[in-house]
């Protein structure tokens, strides 16, 4: 499907929120208010004005604006290569090295290009000025970026090759892009006030999405810090796109075919990078992408292994230059076969639904009918029993996958008493998988498998069975888990003609196991906050009414305590409300990472918190809101350029269990006691009432 419109036009209503230039502030146009926020995010969060920025060279912009086509020369870039004698130095220096092996040695920059072409060398000149003005050498910091360098250019490389494999009419463009995707992260590190080392260690023990955090730290993300810097710097429209969208969902934004795949080729390429280890920090948590991406790219139907070998070689190449090396193809295709089965994102290519079976039409209302239970535990084995019952097969198991064992381990089987009596025995490693298996299992292909083609032998042989059927369970349109069938007892031939109803029934099954997914998740969401992702009040009440059910000797070593930011009402009114939802984020991360997991935390209305300690006693629980009071003090002083004008402080009371309380809700009045003793002893300290 190869993309004919080659100027990529930016989305106006973008381009329009990120141009601070002339519109008027005082307009009231929501525009010009998006504006003035994006103006005073840049402002409150960088030492100086984005104009004064020097992260990109200017003769870097230049070479982003080269285009090779007929508009652009050889000449213009020779002229603009040779008029930077460093770069010129720099660059024949690396075209003569012993990676190019040219016989007779390159004195001049035009020489250059007409031999290596003008992109190897467009790119080999942006590499060096990007590296050599954006990579600082690396200090006692968290943002590594030395490995941010080794990421951007294997997302570059990465976007480059893929680009080609659709033709693309610009990979030199993607390769800028996957150069420049992330600079908003450099942005933060070399000028933010809070630099994005400090935003690191603030967040390490986080579950939050990075963009989430990013947005509680600075108030702005770092692709948007890096999207509104590029504009600045007036880069080409179509990179601004790709810096700005590359974590977005297309469906709110008003993106052209163009843009889309531009988008699209680079979100995959961080995606795949992060798979390999490869990411822009060394942190566990995943790039956002969205689901369409990989329904554009699908559409290509990439060889990803052809891909990641041309990757392989430029990468070797460009290694020995910067000095470090990047994992080699083997280390690649490993972690990829290892996370493909829990981050499956391609489309089924079987479309059960237009199979037309007689004998599975019989079948088929016996088997689908809408499971009466939401739980898995329940109508998964009653379907392999169905299945059992109806096909006489001998052996039925749900195999899920364990990414850190790298097998397919059981789930549930049917006979039951064969789960009984092979508990956690029937297991099957990836790595005894076929090729063929392994394709078709990451594109959802249901699969008799059998002694007819030599390449199974292996995967038989090691589960002692002359044929299996295996089928995928899908939710959302990932994987799973599969089915696996045999008739290990019998011996009886599997038959293939029955594989169209199977496929029904794992069909129904993963609707049944989305259905059970969503019931569980609007469960939670009613016991959740949604600001912060803690407990909300209801289940504070919950929680405390099954508490005081129990007996006093439990009861005994209980701790309610209770949190209120100070003065937080000044950071909605100095600085809005969603400074306000971002300092309320901040302290609910702080609560998570250091509250035990057996305790309980959650936010009991505005800007008061609480929390529940079990096996605790008075000066445990003192050390423990100590601990707290001290790291939202620490954190306070650490954003203290975000919010000038206002401390981030807490106080804190504690309250142990006594049976004077009658109930829960004198002890939480007794805790708030204590709290506003804190407060009328100068706030941002800690009472407990033993």
């Amino acid at each position: 499907m190869p993309v004919k419109n080659k100027h990529a036009v930016m989305d106006p209503i973008i381009r329009e929120s990120l141009e601070l230039s002339s519109i008027e502030e005082t307009s009231g146009d929501v525009s010009s208010v998006e504006i003035s926020r994006l103006k005073h995010l840049a402002k409150s969060i960088l030492k100086s004005e984005l104009s004064g920025l020097q992260v990109i060279p200017p003769v870097a912009v230049k070479l982003l604006k080269l285009t090779n086509d007929e508009a652009s020369s050889f000449s213009d870039l020779t002229f603009i290569i040779e008029t930077e004698p460093s770069l010129s130095l720099e660059v024949l220096r690396l075209v003569n090295s012993a990676f190019y092996n040219y016989p007779q040695k390159i004195v001049s920059i035009k020489r250059a290009v007409t031999l290596l072409g003008f992109s190897a060398i467009r790119q080999i000149a942006l590499n060096l000025l990007f590296f050599k003005k954006m990579i600082k050498t690396q200090g006692k910091h968290s943002f590594n970026q030395i490995f941010f360098w080794q990421h951007c250019l294997f997302v570059a490389t990465l976007s480059k090759v893929i680009a080609r494999e659709v033709n693309h009419p610009d990979p030199d463009m993607l390769y800028a892009a996957g150069l420049l995707h992330d600079i908003g992260k450099v942005v933060l590190e070399t000028h933010g006030q809070l630099t994005y080392s400090n935003y690191m260690n603030s967040f390490e023990k986080t579950d939050n999405p990075s963009l989430v955090n990013e947005h509680s730290f600075f108030g702005i993300s770092h692709d948007e810090i890096g999207a509104v810097f590029c504009l600045v710097c007036d880069l080409p429209e179509n990179i601004i796109n790709v810096v700005l969208n590359h974590h977005r969902s297309f469906h709110s934004l008003l993106l052209d075919e163009q843009n889309r795949l531009n988008v699209s080729i680079v979100a995959y390429a961080n995606f795949i990078a992060w798979l390999q280890g490869i990411g822009s920090v060394k942190r566990n948590d995943y790039p956002t992408l969205q689901s369409e991406v990989f329904d554009l790219i699908n559409e290509y139907n990439l060889n990803i292994e052809s891909i990641l070998e041309d990757v392989d070689l430029e990468l070797t190449n460009i290694s020995h230059f910067y000095n470090f090396k990047f994992p080699s193809l083997s280390r690649l295709r490993a972690n990829l076969i290892g996370t493909i089965f829990n981050l499956d994102y391609l489309h089924n290519n079987i479309d059960t639904n237009k199979k037309n079976d007689t004998q599975a039409n019989t079948h088929l209302s016996s088997l689908t009918v809408p499971h009466h239970s939401l739980n898995p535990d329940e109508f998964i084995p009653w379907t392999l029993e169905t299945l059992h019952n109806e096909f006489h097969f001998d052996r039925l198991i749900i195999l899920d996958i364990d990414p850190e064992r790298r097998s397919l381990v059981t789930k549930y089987a049917w006979p039951e008493v064969f789960f009984q009596e092979h508990e956690d025995a029937f297991e099957i490693k990836i790595s005894s998988l076929s090729e063929r298996l392994l394709s078709c299992l990451r594109n959802k292909q249901a699969l008799l498998i059998d002694d007819n083609l030599k390449t199974e032998a292996s995967i038989l042989n090691e589960l002692q069975v002359d044929s299996f059927f295996i089928l995928p369970i899908l939710m959302y349109n990932r994987l799973s888990s599969v089915l696996y069938i045999d008739n290990d007892i019998s011996g009886t031939n599997l038959d293939k003609d029955d594989l169209p109803v199977l496929c029904n029934v794992t069909t129904e099954l993963g609707i049944a196991l989305v259905n059970a997914s969503q019931f569980e998740e609007e469960k939670k969401k009613a016991k959740t906050d949604p600001l912060t992702g803690l407990n909300n009040k209801g289940t504070i009440k919950e929680r405390l009414e099954i508490l005081f059910k129990e007996d006093s000797k439990v009861l005994e070593d209980i701790a309610i305590g209770f949190i209120d930011i100070d003065y937080f009402k000044r950071f909605n009114d100095l600085y809005g409300h969603q400074a306000g939802d971002d300092v309320l984020r901040i302290i609910a991360d702080i609560l998570k990472s250091l509250t035990r997991p057996n305790d309980f935390i959650a936010r009991y209305g505005g800007e008061e918190f609480l929390f529940i300690l079990y096996g605790s006693h008075a000066q445990g629980a003192s050390v423990f809101s100590e601990r707290i009071r001290s790291e939202i003090e620490k954190k306070g002083c650490l954003i203290k350029n975000r919010f000038p004008d206002q401390s981030l402080t807490a106080s804190i009371g504690v309250v142990m269990y006594n049976n004077k309380y009658i109930d829960y809700l004198q002890m939480i009045e007794a805790a708030d006691d204590a709290m506003y003793q804190s407060k009328s002893g100068g706030r941002n300290r800690v009472t407990v009432i033993p």
